[in-house]
């Protein structure tokens, strides 16, 4: 009965890096979409990019251990939300009501990219506590 109600999660493979006596610190490569096709070497828009990512507890593994890292999907969505969604509706709801006063387009377009600051200067000062509510863990 437990199985069925299971969270979802989101999985990457990873390397373990360096294993601190409260947490493992593990690299993963993190592929664009367009990574297995055949033109990747003639395409500039693959982007294979390697991240580091500490997972706080302890953990019997050993640097260079191959390893599954798991996120929680509520956790990716609200990554999303908070990094893409957010961000184009205040540029878009800026844009849109600035047009609506007759403001200049180039003016409009610079004002609206600029409500960006606000708010990633929220995001910077609540990093801390935005960095306890993405947990990653090890499969074990």
């Amino acid at each position: 009965m437990e199985e069925s109600v299971k969270r979802s999660s989101i999985q990457h493979d990873g390397t373990v890096k360096e294993v601190c006596s409260d947490s493992v610190v593990v690299s993963i490569v993190s592929c664009a979409a367009c990574a297995g096709c055949a033109a990747r070497g003639m395409c500039s828009m693959t982007e294979n990019e390697e991240r580091t990512i500490d997972i706080r507890g302890k953990y019997d593994v050993a640097p260079g251990d191959k390893v599954t890292v798991l996120m929680e999907e509520s956790a990716g969505i609200k990554a999303v939300v908070l990094s893409y969604l957010v961000p184009f509706f205040i540029i878009t709801g800026g844009l849109f009501g600035l047009q609506s006063l007759s403001v200049n387009e180039l003016a409009a377009g610079l004002i609206s990219i600029s409500l960006l600051v606000p708010w990633f200067l929220i995001l910077y000062l609540n990093r801390k506590k935005l960095d306890r509510s993405f947990i990653f863990t090890l499969k074990t």
